[in-house]
């Protein structure tokens, strides 16, 4: 597994400067894979939110997306914590793409119009972990239900 995302993240994703991009979106996939799965359940509509927030926000082809989520899934199931996804945003992510992180979390735990208690409070931790405000981690959650018609 170690092979194929060195390969894919080599071949596809790599800044010119040779920070690698792929540590943050690979960690921003996984966040979004976290909320999806906390709720024991995979509802299409969540799987498809992630997939559009991938493209709009890193703006990869079909194959990226899918690769990533794939390898996002994978990262899920072999992670032991939160701390190595939020670790990466923290060192790369600038406050407003965090924010951003956080209401892209709270459109996927809407996706499926059921908002699990597991969800929100795994976001809320996520928030915590970014070092998100409160009030920053509020207003995302009023923009993404908005956003969902809700």
């Amino acid at each position: 597994m170690i092979d194929q995302i060195k390969q894919f993240f080599s071949t596809r994703i790599d800044e010119p400067d040779g920070e690698p991009v792929h540590q943050r979106q690979l960690a921003a996939a996984a966040l979004m894979v976290e909320i999806m799965v906390i709720d024991r359940t995979l509802d299409e509509e969540e799987q498809k939110i992630i997939r559009e927030l991938l493209e709009s926000q890193f703006s990869l082809s079909h194959e990226e997306i899918e690769t990533l989520v794939r390898l996002a899934h994978s990262e899920v199931n072999d992670a032991t914590s939160l701390f190595q996804f939020t670790r990466l945003i923290n060192d790369h992510f600038a406050m407003h793409e965090k924010r951003e992180l956080v209401e892209n979390l709270w459109r996927v735990a809407f996706a499926d119009n059921q908002l699990d208690k597991h969800e929100e409070a795994l976001i809320r931790r996520i928030s915590e972990l970014l070092y998100v405000s409160h009030t920053d981690f509020i207003q995302a959650k009023h923009r993404a239900n908005q956003n969902n018609g809700n």
